[in-house]
């Protein structure tokens, strides 16, 4: 499952990555094995990484998230397999890829008929729609509202002028959904859990529904905020998705992620979230004991990016593009942690093994060109003083003053403002915020498709949610639009060229790198595939 959210909460998530990521004989499956079954797998969570839901409307972590992909049957997926197929979306409740109008703005798919849920009901169209119009329901204020927004009737649900949107029309085992406006992607977004079938009479309640019957392979059994989660099979499963173990057991007490680590290396847990810094810290010495993608202990190429957003609508940046590409020619990208073994720099938004990437090579990336920085920001200083913030932790405050550093050679003098993590998000989203910078974490993201990297961050209607560098540009929306309606390889090569001239034409965002996913497990887990996180539903426990 991916680590979700394009959840923009600015986390401590920086730190230099030791090492490099391999090969993996744990991620091929020899067609002779037969994994052991049966067992129950230990989870274990703590902050920051914790969990914030059971209720697939409203989740929105990577904790939560990981447990919701093994209780949610979903119309489309990505499958439970290594490399490059692991992002090649797939039906999974859908009988086939839905069938699509000449325009573009009507979708249909045939389910299944052999889902079930775990109190023995079957899963039928209704589900689906049931779980768009509780997700656009006013009261939940769910974060997967965007991602419905272009469905007929959605705006009216949001409202509360409607119970449920005209455009979503379930009867049987077909289900249609009619759209404002072309939606390439529209196949990709059924993969998340905002469209997780659920009961067609599950109220949309504001705390979260936590135990109720699964559609997946499992159902939570028990769901206790704050301390625990049982986990267990669901007996009426027909789907073909892998699954070993008898269930989870959830623990949410853990007091820090050092604890996670500290119970997982003493078998007290099978694998926990943790900020990948600390699977690195010299005193762990995680690949001195456990090697590199041997056993226990993997790293993965990830979706994870980092890079300073610049306000596009502050008086220093605002009509400045001069500055903000001097901003981008005067950052030392490895002085950041970034560009090790680990991680990949990038001066670009959509990431290196994202189908449709084009490397247009913008910005330095080894080291600063401070000559061409300081042409270009020579008459464009504006009083030479900048305003960042970052989160109040020390990680992230010692990034603001390594780009204090930096920048004071271009003469822009810069003004680290720490804000306390849950406050972030708040301040940067309220109009008229005197920030020019904000250091940026994107713990990955919702779905395998541009659409989640660069609409959301840039279209001036995510302004306030996701949009932290305020771009407002007729001819980006425009173009971000185009490119959203399009499908195969047209979209990927739209949007591998808007990724070019938004980071060169425009540069709303200074761009660092892409880092790696680490993962550590128990010595008993095994049938280990990594997607790039720890897929939950194909491990099985050696003893």
């Amino acid at each position: 499952m991916l680590r979700r959210g394009v959840s923009l909460l600015v986390l401590a998530f920086l730190g230099v990555v030791l090492v490099a990521y391999a090969s993996s004989r744990s991620d091929a499956r020899r067609p002779d094995a037969t994994p052991p079954t049966g067992g129950t797998f230990r989870i274990v969570f703590a902050p920051p990484e914790q969990l914030d839901s059971m209720d697939p409307a409203i989740a929105n972590t990577q904790a939560s998230w990981s447990l919701l992909d093994l209780t949610c049957a979903r119309l489309m997926t990505y499958p439970d397999k290594p490399g490059k197929s692991a992002y090649r979306l797939a039906p999974e409740v859908a009988a086939s890829p839905p069938k699509v109008s000449r325009d573009g703005k009507t979708y249909t798919f045939t389910l299944r008929r052999n889902f079930r849920f775990s109190d023995g009901k079957p899963v039928d169209a209704r589900a689906f729609a049931r779980s768009i119009n509780r997700t656009l329901a006013p009261g939940l204020r769910s974060l997967g509202t965007r991602y419905m927004e272009d469905i007929v009737g959605a705006r009216a649900v949001q409202s509360g002028r409607a119970r449920s949107a005209s455009g979503v029309i379930a009867h049987g085992y077909r289900l249609t959904i009619r759209l404002v406006q072309p939606l390439g992607d529209l196949p990709a977004r059924t993969s998340m859990p905002f469209f997780c079938a659920v009961p067609p009479n599950l109220p949309a309640d504001p705390e979260g529904r936590g135990a109720f019957p699964g559609s997946g392979p499992y159902y939570v059994d028990e769901y206790r905020p704050g301390q625990r989660i049982v986990i267990k099979r669901n007996r009426y499963y027909r789907g073909k998705r892998q699954h070993y173990v008898d269930g989870f057991s959830v623990d949410l007490t853990a007091a820090s992620p050092q604890e996670v680590l500290d119970r997982i290396e003493n078998g007290s847990a099978d694998w926990g979230i943790v900020p990948p810094p600390l699977y690195f810290a010299p005193e762990r010495r995680l690949v001195e004991k456990y090697g590199l993608n041997k056993g226990q202990f993997h790293v993965r190429p990830g979706f994870t990016f980092r890079g300073f957003v610049l306000n596009t609508s502050s008086p220093l940046f605002r009509g400045n593009l001069r500055l903000r590409q001097a901003v981008n020619f005067a950052i030392d990208r490895k002085a950041f942690g970034a560009g090790n073994l680990g991680s990949r720099l990038t001066d670009q938004v959509l990431p290196p093994s994202l189908p449709g990437y084009v490397d247009a090579k913008i910005y330095p990336l080894r080291e600063p060109n401070l000559a061409k920085a300081r042409q270009l920001a020579s008459g464009h200083l504006r009083g030479g003083k900048a305003v960042l913030y970052v989160n109040d932790l020390p990680l992230t405050l010692g990034v603001g003053q390594t780009l204090k550093q930096q920048l004071s050679a271009i003469g822009l003098e810069v003004d680290v403002r720490g804000i306390p993590g849950p406050a972030l998000p708040t301040r940067l989203s309220t109009p008229g915020e005197p920030f020019d910078m904000t250091f940026l974490v994107t713990p990955n993201v919702d779905y395998y498709d541009p659409y989640a990297f660069l609409n959301l961050l840039f279209e001036s209607r995510f302004i306030g949610r996701t949009n932290w560098s305020n771009l407002r540009s007729p001819k980006y929306d425009r173009l971000l639009r185009a490119a959203s309606h399009l499908r195969g390889k047209a979209r990927l090569r739209a949007y591998g060229r808007l990724d070019v001239q938004l980071a060169r034409d425009v540069a709303p965002i200074a761009a660092m790198a892409y880092i790696t996913e680490p993962t550590l497990v128990s010595k008993r887990v095994g049938c280990i595939l990594l997607r790039p996180a720890l897929d939950l539903e194909t491990a099985c426990l050696k003893d």
